[in-house]
């Protein structure tokens, strides 16, 4: 609504960090280990990372194409902070995201991150591994639904939304604009786009895989 447009626009160019840190795995190496897969295919990796998360409760593992994942993580960390909507049947609420270098991605309540950013408390985290991108032209994401409020389902939405929004051209223009030049970031018409989406759950783009599928 035009409300929490005023309401949420003059808070972009004071983005403030959230102040707790990052508590997922911070290496590929906690999860998958490089010396038993060095020989590995593409294929052969990719199976792995699927069985390794598939049947482990709130945490997904996806894979995108190495080479079109490779401006992930320097648009991330020159356009750290973005939102996300979860929508559901009376409405939707807003989640905020900043990533910490080198490759996690936070996520809190907007309206928590809006009363104190400081307090505002992790609800799914991601992490970006790009350690095979070039040698097996994979990019390896790890993510974690940290609170019960949020289901297995919504959080994978979330997550994957973030992705097409980090790699295609076109949607990582309102990424730039949130943190850039707030004043021209539309939320309603963002809010609207991502409903669509939300409903026909096309936020499953080429780029990812789902561990299910």
């Amino acid at each position: 609504s035009s409300a929490f447009k005023r309401k949420l626009a003059p808070s972009f160019p004071v983005m403030r960090c959230f102040s707790f840190s990052f508590a997922g795995p911070k290496n590929l190496d906690d999860i998958l280990k490089k010396e038993l897969v060095a020989d590995k295919s593409s294929t052969e990796i990719s199976d792995m990372w699927y069985t390794y998360h598939e049947n482990k409760e709130n945490v997904h593992g996806i894979v995108l194409d190495g080479k079109a994942a490779e401006p992930l993580l320097s648009r991330a960390s020159s356009n750290p902070f973005f939102v996300q909507p979860i929508f559901r049947e009376n409405g939707y609420f807003m989640l905020v995201s900043q990533f910490m270098e080198p490759s996690h991605f936070i996520m809190a309540y907007l309206e928590d991150y809006k009363m104190d950013p400081g307090s505002a408390q992790p609800l799914l985290t991601f992490s970006v591994f790009d350690d095979y991108a070039k040698g097996k032209d994979l990019t390896l994401v790890r993510a974690d639904i940290l609170n019960r409020g949020i289901d297995d389902a919504e959080g994978l939405k979330v997550v994957k939304s973030m992705l097409d929004h980090y790699l295609d051209d076109d949607e990582y223009i309102s990424v730039k604009a949130f943190n850039a030049k707030p004043e021209t970031f539309d939320i309603d018409d963002f809010v609207s786009q991502q409903n669509s989406k939300w409903k026909d759950d096309s936020t499953k783009s080429s780029k990812t895989v789902d561990v299910e599928s």
